[in-house]
């Protein structure tokens, strides 16, 4: 009878316990078991269309939703940040009341909010309502500030973290991008420094440098430039329009560069012009009349020489790709091709073909393709410079990708140092003379074409 007491009394205290978890704890909406209404109840963020901020620093700004995009109106017309604007709307919509303070005070001063800090004036579509929040002073002990809304008397906190949401200036609400474009409509770009003038194009994700001479062009460095106008970011705004004698102040009246994006028939400009400070400069996109400063090193990034977007690897096959390779050493020609593995887990092998002689070692001959590949130009050379190519070294051809690409190589020395060259691409390349040295032993080794 002792044992049935017990449990009857066990069980009476977990259904309280069960009732108290779903009649409190779940009520409650955080963890101090209160239930917090919003100060702006029945407000969805997507219907405020728009919105003026009036923060700390004095700033007031104006944004306005256009076609689900925002754009400032006030105090001039320029791109909104979405971001910044779609965080304030979210906000507002969102504001807690951590609590009531006064529900009629005779005086708001004691708060801050008869002069605001800050304002943060709304409007919205259909029924959801519009309104205005008025942030006044923090809590002395922190973590609260105390608010109100326009038309109601009540003095409520919410969380501190409100501040970095909503306390904007009118620069931290632009857009910073210098530019924006269709990255899909991209097709080359050129870049116009003093006298000189270089011209990168792209034609079926391949690019190819086509100005001052056609030759292959690097697929990272060309897409990094892009990347590099799609991400510039202004790092202040000098003004919206400037003077002759301003203009040649800010090294605008005879750029330093200027790179111009191609967009089929349209152009996107960025013009950079001269210091600003020791690690920004002044710049301005061509169609507008605005000025900003940006960063050095992301000027630095777009004004690069036309040999910085060469490609430099002297191969453009991969060991893996590579099914025929032709060698010519010392007036004597050697063929290898790759043989396909047959049954489970077989590998490929390579099979010398002509002249008839030994089959080269697998491991020891994928090893010397994979050096090939990783034979690259240090610099480039015009027609001037003796590189020993009429003489060549050794001439190196290669069929990859199925056999449907084929591409020579020549390699030289002359005195100390060591030049490549592809029958695609003007001029000469300098290599490392130690991979020069690597690939001729490993030619002689698989070929005999040694000078006796």
């Amino acid at each position: 009878m002792r044992g049935f007491r017990s449990t009857l009394a066990l069980l009476v205290v977990l259904i309280g316990l069960g009732a108290y978890v779903y009649f409190v704890a779940s009520k409650s909406d955080d963890s101090t078991g209160v239930k917090r209404d919003r100060l702006f109840p029945g407000l969805s963020s997507d219907a405020i269309e728009e919105i003026t901020v009036k923060s700390e620093s004095g700033d007031t700004t104006t944004l306005k939703k256009v076609d689900n995009k925002w754009t400032m109106t006030a105090p001039v017309q320029a791109r909104a940040s979405d971001l910044d604007a779609s965080g304030m709307t979210s906000g507002l919509s969102g504001i807690e009341i951590t609590r009531v303070v006064d529900e009629n005070p005779s005086d708001v001063k004691d708060y801050g909010l008869d002069a605001p800090a800050l304002e943060v004036a709304f409007k919205s579509t259909g029924t959801n309502p519009s309104g205005k929040l008025l942030i006044g002073k923090k809590t002395t002990t922190g973590g609260s500030m105390y608010a109100r809304k326009d038309g109601d008397k009540r003095v409520v906190l919410i969380g501190e973290f409100h501040e970095t949401t909503f306390n904007k200036s009118t620069f931290d609400l632009r857009d910073k991008a210098i530019v924006t474009f269709d990255r899909g409509k991209v097709d080359g770009f050129d870049v116009v420094k003093g006298a000189t003038t270089f011209e990168v194009v792209k034609k079926d994700n391949d690019w190819t440098l086509s100005k001052p001479v056609v030759a292959r062009a690097d697929t990272s460095a060309a897409d990094g430039l892009v990347t590099a106008l799609e991400s510039l970011q202004m790092k202040s705004v000098v003004g919206a329009t400037a003077t002759p004698e301003q203009l040649k102040e800010y090294g605008l009246d005879k750029p330093a560069a200027v790179v111009n994006l191609h967009l089929g028939t349209e152009r996107t400009s960025v013009v950079i012009g001269g210091k600003a400070s020791d690690d920004t400069v002044y710049v301005k996109d061509a169609t507008r009349p605005d000025i900003y400063t940006i960063q050095q090193t992301a000027a630095d990034d777009l004004v690069k020489a036309a040999d910085d977007y060469r490609r430099k690897e002297m191969f453009d096959m991969r060991a893996f790709t590579v099914t025929h390779i032709e060698i010519t050493r010392n007036g004597k020609t050697t063929a290898f091709d790759k043989v396909k593995g047959t049954g489970d887990n077989a590998q490929d092998t390579w099979k010398r073909v002509s002249p008839a002689g030994a089959d080269p070692d697998k491991d020891k001959f994928q090893a010397f393709v994979a050096a090939l590949a990783d034979i690259r130009a240090m610099s480039f050379v015009d027609a001037k410079t003796k590189t020993g190519l009429d003489s060549p070294a050794a001439t190196v051809v290669v069929k990859f990708d199925e056999g449907k690409k084929e591409e020579r190589v020549t390699l030289a020395r002359s005195g100390a140092d060591a030049y490549s060259a592809r029958t695609d691409d003007p001029g000469a390349a300098k290599i490392d003379p130690t991979k020069l040295d690597d690939a001729l032993k490993s030619i002689d080794d698989f070929t005999g074409t040694a000078v006796k």
